[in-house]
């Protein structure tokens, strides 16, 4: 079928392989080694990650000189203006699969957000994330962004049909049992339409 019959768009219908059983599950090592959340007021920035680019005006622009590892055009900015916001009446989970919590430290206290009950998690896998989830039982949850999120039980790489698919499907259904407020971001591209696979905005 080149057709969707939901939305009659063609050619947005992409074969996807179907759901292993258990396959790559997380093992009971790894989940004791695992991340947990840490309160955004108290993460420590001394470890220095910013780095000067020789060139006076462009350390100016990009707020004192390169970040390691950085990159982005601001949803991260915008996402812990949200945090500062609602934090001082919410408890918020923010997940980052792009940034380090260095880097969303350093962002914060640049944006004046310090107080509030705002814990954040750099965190890729999605049983993962769920599970941190259930320990801090969060009123929010932002995940930054789907794109890089994945489903273990899922043999596709991150972005890929399949794996927007099911990581969203698993926050949406957390979201809807514990009752917490998900904000999920997705990429966009130069003409303004949603990054990858058409199948997030069908979701949505």
């Amino acid at each position: 079928s080149g057709q969707c019959p939901a939305c009659g768009a063609w050619n947005t219908l992409v074969e996807a392989p179907s759901r292993p059983k258990n396959e790559n599950k997380v093992t009971a090592e790894a989940h004791r080694s695992r991340q947990s959340p840490e309160k955004l007021s108290e993460l420590d920035t001394e470890e220095e990650i910013r780095f000067s680019t020789g060139v006076g005006e462009l350390d100016r622009v990009l707020g004192g000189g390169g970040v390691r590892g950085a990159h982005g055009v601001g949803k991260s900015t915008l996402l812990l203006q949200l945090c500062g916001l609602i934090g001082k009446t919410e408890r918020v989970l923010y997940v980052s699969g792009e940034e380090s919590r260095r880097q969303l430290k350093m962002r914060a206290q640049r944006l004046g957000v310090s107080d509030g009950d705002i814990y954040v998690l750099a965190e890729t896998q999605v049983s993962e994330i769920l599970s941190a989830a259930e320990d801090l039982q969060p009123t929010v949850v932002i995940i930054d962004s789907i794109q890089t999120m994945f489903d273990a039980e899922v043999s596709a790489t991150p972005g890929s049909v399949s794996q927007v698919r099911e990581s969203t499907m698993a926050i949406m259904r957390r979201a809807k049992s514990d009752g917490f407020t998900a904000f999920v971001v997705g990429h966009i591209n130069k003409e303004g339409n949603i990054a990858g696979p058409k199948v997030l905005e069908h979701m949505v």
